[in-house]
């Protein structure tokens, strides 16, 4: 599709947003030993400025966002295409997102505005825009439940969940203020990636600043620490039964951790790679397939973005 509405305002939202989401990545990590390359697919994302999210669908279907003008596009991991979906009106912008399939919802947040949007899958429409907070933020990533979205504050030791009946009619705000390790916000970036426990009972959520993975009670706020499993520059994560996959962005990696039965430790058995990761932020799991976004922040001057496809496990 030929874009010519929004050539004139990437520059202005980029500075907004994209300052932002970088830095979380200025605190300085040691890189880790190159494994071999593992075979992959790259798929473009056709006039995007910027990528950071991404959202498994229905089948081979995956969602993927422009960072900084928060337009959302549309792929197909096995025919390895995609195109714009949702150009989206000014002033959003796309970080984490997450589909509920049964519904027709997608869940996006909103970086620096405070926001989460839902827009419906059948038609591109938005379907409600929260205000998640007025208070200084970054609403960096989402996850679902049986309850609904839960959204992470990179900057606020604070989830915000938006209900979500069985119907797919949404509810409004609710706020979960967080205690324990989790509620640690002296870095830049705190709270990032989301997932949820195999059922569905415990959060699991990604602390950028200290590399760790803590569980959060959604009930009461309280987390604890998931032992044993250091994971520098971790961003998004994604969770299948008892194995979780971080992907750690300045280390250009995932590393898949199997994780304790009760969430109290881990153990990290593989570390993926490959040639054509360029900062990742987010994946997605397609079988035994991640999809994984290439956010390129340090990549200078970068005009192409794209998801990559690799081995779920080495």
């Amino acid at each position: 599709m030929f874009r010519t509405t929004k050539n004139s305002r990437r520059a202005l939202r980029r500075t907004a947003i994209g300052v932002l989401a970088l830095t979380a990545l200025l605190v300085p990590v040691q890189s880790a030993a190159a494994n071999k390359p593992t075979a992959q697919t790259v798929i473009e994302l056709p006039g995007a400025t910027s990528a950071e999210g991404i959202a498994a669908g229905r089948g081979n279907t995956f969602y993927a966002g422009d960072l900084n003008l928060g337009d959302i596009y549309r792929g197909d991991v096995r025919r390895g295409t995609a195109e714009l979906f949702i150009d989206a009106p000014d002033g959003r912008a796309a970080v984490g997102m997450k589909a509920d399939v049964p519904n027709n919802l997608l869940f996006v947040a909103g970086g620096a505005t405070g926001q989460a949007y839902v827009y419906d899958t059948s038609t591109g429409d938005t379907v409600a825009t929260y205000q998640l907070t007025a208070e200084a933020s970054f609403i960096n990533d989402v996850t679902l439940t049986r309850e609904g979205a839960w959204f992470t504050n990179s900057v606020r030791p604070e989830l915000y969940l938006v209900p979500v009946s069985r119907s797919g009619e949404l509810g409004s705000v609710e706020t979960l203020t967080l205690t324990g390790p989790a509620a640690d916000i002296a870095s830049a970036f705190n709270l990032n990636g989301i997932a949820a426990s195999a059922n569905g009972k415990t959060l699991i959520v990604a602390h950028s600043g200290n590399g760790a993975l803590y569980t959060v009670d959604p009930d009461n706020g309280s987390s604890a620490v998931i032992a044993d499993v250091s994971v520098p520059a971790v961003d998004g994560i994604v969770v299948r039964g008892n194995s979780l996959w971080a992907v750690q962005n300045q280390l250009n990696q995932v590393s898949r951790v199997a994780l304790a039965s009760d969430l109290s430790s881990g153990e990290v058995r593989d570390v993926i790679t490959s040639a054509d990761f360029e900062t990742p932020t987010t994946a997605a799991l397609f079988g035994n397939t991640l999809a994984v976004v290439n956010a390129k922040f340090f990549t200078p001057g970068a005009t192409d973005f794209e998801v990559v496809l690799v081995p779920a496990r080495n």
